[in-house]
């Protein structure tokens, strides 16, 4: 298992259940290293790496990047220093068991071990209710919410005082609940996978923001 200050996860959870907001606050509280697939390919792209140069060919001709490059992209950027030092934590990939399969290979063959795949569990219902009310400032893209998170002024933005706000074009009902099947018929075979290996850590993730991160820290905590 990972020293108890670099430890390495992956996040599971459907769109909504706050994986990037408990992400954001691991990168400030414990200095790791969120391994976002879609930050990871532009930045290879960037690089110009050979691999990097591959991903931007599929990606400009409009084709899906297959598995093998983006568990190569991974391979490039867990060599890095800050991933050393602080840990990573993977929220998106893998989405299949066969991504898993092959991140295991790769992580096997650094030396490196998971230690914990916090699955982030949430009511279907309330979760719809949190996506399609979610909302944004124009301006500086501050989120909001119609019942959680209102702004103290209707129609003006609490943080820069913005008038002018969006919403996803996906973020519908029909839209919303069409996203959480996919997520549960790709995402259940992955559970039931790292389950078996006994890593599978369910959180709450219908409580406050501030409980589910206390619950992530015990787990961290317990090692």
């Amino acid at each position: 298992m990972s020293d108890a200050a670099a430890q390495n996860i992956i996040l599971i959870g459907p769109p909504g259940a706050g994986k990037g907001t408990q992400a954001e606050r691991l990168v400030k509280s414990r200095n790791m290293v969120q391994l976002s697939t879609g930050d990871m390919l532009r930045a290879a792209v960037a690089s110009g790496s050979p691999i990097g140069k591959k991903a931007g060919a599929l990606m400009e001709a409009g084709e899906l990047v297959p598995d093998e490059v983006v568990v190569g992209i991974i391979d490039e950027r867990l060599d890095q220093d800050d991933i050393k030092a602080g840990g990573f934590i993977l929220d998106g990939f893998p989405r299949t068991t066969g991504q898993a399969e092959a991140l295991d290979q790769l992580l096997d063959a650094k030396g490196v071990s998971l230690d914990h795949v916090i699955n982030m569990e949430v009511d279907i219902a309330a979760l719809v209710e949190r996506i399609t009310g979610r909302f944004a400032c124009g301006d500086c893209g501050a989120g909001y919410h119609d019942t959680f998170k209102p702004t103290k002024t209707a129609g003006i933005c609490d943080e820069c005082g913005g008038k002018e706000f969006k919403r996803r074009a996906d973020d519908n009902e029909e839209a919303v609940k069409t996203r959480l099947d996919a997520f549960h018929n790709q995402t259940a075979p992955l559970i039931n996978y790292y389950a078996d290996r006994g890593l599978v850590r369910p959180v709450d993730g219908m409580a406050s923001i501030d409980e589910v991160s206390q619950a992530i820290e015990a787990l961290f905590a317990a090692g």
